[in-house]
């Protein structure tokens, strides 16, 4: 039985528009052959509708039915063209005869075929209309029988839907990438905005409080000249008195030397010997001997006004460290303990906000997050960016640890608190030895015996901070830390001992400083 094949050439069989097998093709009134999709784009991007072919001219666009004959032909030729894969040097020839031809006849036909240079198999000369997801490369219907053949292989619009779904995602995921950048960016500059009020607040309170010192300065410079000069002005006023009254008495002395004078050189006996005693009668003059300028004292005067202004700078200081406690303040939490971090020997209450040691081990779940050495207790709240302050009352008791930790630190047997480890602490041992758990420790000298602590913690700028709340004093601050992952508020009620420490650490709301 004679297929196809065998009565007519390949050339037969290709559409003059798309060079590749009839796809539905339909026969146009001049009788030319074409896949129906070629033939109806043609005619749609061109102003006539005529026969790319033999250019005759349609009038009206002619109704296109596939012709089921040349449509079954075309099927029995794939068929024959998947197992004779020799007949792709017919094609060639047909190219070398489509690219020579004279340009004075270069029909659509030749102009859809240069378009379609990189739609072509290179291997094959067909177009490629597959996709071989095997080797993630499009190929034509002969790859899919030869190089291809047992790879997994789809049409190229199903791979092109696929593709296009991955793009519409990844598009998606882009803009939501854009998104959250356009966030941070808008994040980043209200962290600036933040930054320049505090920096404005801060230069505020500094001019406040250098402004009120150097008034102070001046107001005891000037007291100081006063109290100086009126004590001079009054020795002075001592001195012109004593030598107002000396020259008074010098007037008069000499005015009885006069008289002493004369009648010395008197002759007269009887003369000279009643006014001689009349001469002893005259006013006794005042004994100078013990008369003296008294010198002001200035002993103290210098450091009396020094010790007013240091009480006044101290005022200041405490104004400038409530206003700082108020403004760590406002970034208060609610924080809770977590029991299943409690050491075995603490009691938490029921509403996890306070924790003491009982001195006496429970039988508890060994879990990773469990201290089973060291009697403390982590929050439940973890933070891992931003500003944080809590406060723990620790009144009453003799040994306790307050501080923040990362979450990668040991929990178990031996712990060293120290910044390398993962701790930024300080404690109270034997009631009044107050430490900075830096490396090395730095022993603190406080004024006061804290009954409340307050912990503030600026993850990006790298600090933590212990304040005396009532006193509104800062007890330590940890500088230039660098934090990299979560990090937990830490407490230790310390041993019981005996009950000396029973005192339980109270995590207590926080009533803002006014």
């Amino acid at each position: 039985m004679f297929t196809a094949s065998c009565l007519l050439t390949e050339d037969q069989f290709l559409c003059s528009i798309c060079l590749d097998v009839f796809t539905d093709p339909v026969t146009i009134p001049c009788g030319h052959n074409f896949c129906k999709t070629c033939i109806t784009e043609h005619w749609n991007i061109n102003v006539q509708c005529q026969c790319p072919n033999c250019n005759k001219v349609f009038n009206t666009r002619p109704e296109l039915k596939v012709n089921t004959f040349i449509s079954e032909m075309a099927a029995q030729f794939r068929q024959s063209a998947q197992q004779k894969a020799s007949s792709s040097s017919k094609l060639k020839a047909l190219k070398s005869w489509l690219v020579s031809y004279c340009e004075t006849h270069l029909t659509m036909s030749g102009l859809k075929r240069y378009h379609l240079e990189d739609r072509m198999c290179t291997k094959h000369d067909k177009l490629m209309e597959l996709f071989c997801k095997t080797d993630q490369m499009c190929v034509c219907m002969l790859c899919t029988v030869l190089d291809h053949k047992t790879h997994d292989v789809v049409p190229l619009k199903e791979e092109y839907e696929e593709k296009k779904a991955e793009l519409r995602k990844t598009e998606a995921e882009i803009q939501q990438m854009i998104q959250k950048r356009q966030l941070k960016i808008q994040e980043i500059k209200r962290s600036v905005e933040l930054s320049k009020e505090g920096a404005d607040r801060e230069i505020a309170d500094g001019v406040q409080v250098f402004t009120a010192l150097k008034e102070s300065v001046e107001r005891s410079h000037a007291e100081l000249i006063h109290t100086i000069k009126e004590k001079q002005r009054k020795t002075e006023k001592q001195a012109e008195d004593f030598i107002k009254e000396l020259e008074q008495e010098i007037s008069e002395l000499k005015k009885r030397s006069s008289e002493v004078e004369q009648l010395s050189q008197s002759e007269d006996h009887l003369h000279l010997l009643q006014s001689f005693l009349s001469l002893n009668v005259a006013s006794s003059t005042k004994d100078w001997t013990e008369v003296s300028v008294s010198q002001p004292s200035y002993e103290g005067t210098v450091r009396r006004a020094v010790n007013q202004l240091e009480e006044t700078l101290s005022k200041q200081i405490k104004k400038l460290l409530e206003a700082g406690l108020k403004r760590v303040q406002q970034y208060a939490v609610n924080v809770s303990l977590n029991p299943r971090t409690a050491h075995h020997a603490l009691i938490l209450s029921d509403d996890e906000k306070q924790v003491y040691d009982s001195d006496v081990e429970k039988n508890l779940p060994d879990n990773p997050e469990r201290f089973d050495r060291c009697p403390c207790v982590l929050a439940k709240q973890s933070f891992s960016s931003g500003r944080f302050y809590y406060e723990v009352q620790v009144k009453g008791k003799t040994d306790w640890d307050l501080g923040v930790v990362r979450e990668s630190i040991n929990r178990k047997g031996k712990i060293k608190l120290k910044p390398q480890n993962g701790y930024w602490m300080i404690w109270l041992r034997n009631e009044n030895e107050y430490e900075a758990l830096a490396d090395p420790s730095v022993c603190l000298s406080l004024k006061s015996q804290p009954e409340k602590v307050g912990v503030f913690v600026d993850y990006e700028e790298g600090l933590v901070s212990f304040y005396d709340v009532d006193a509104a004093a800062l007890i330590y601050s940890f500088t230039g830390c660098s934090f990299t992952e979560k990090l937990y508020p830490y407490f230790s009620p310390s041993n019981n001992n005996k009950g000396k420490n029973s005192a339980p650490l109270i995590i207590s709301p926080v009533n803002h400083t006014e």
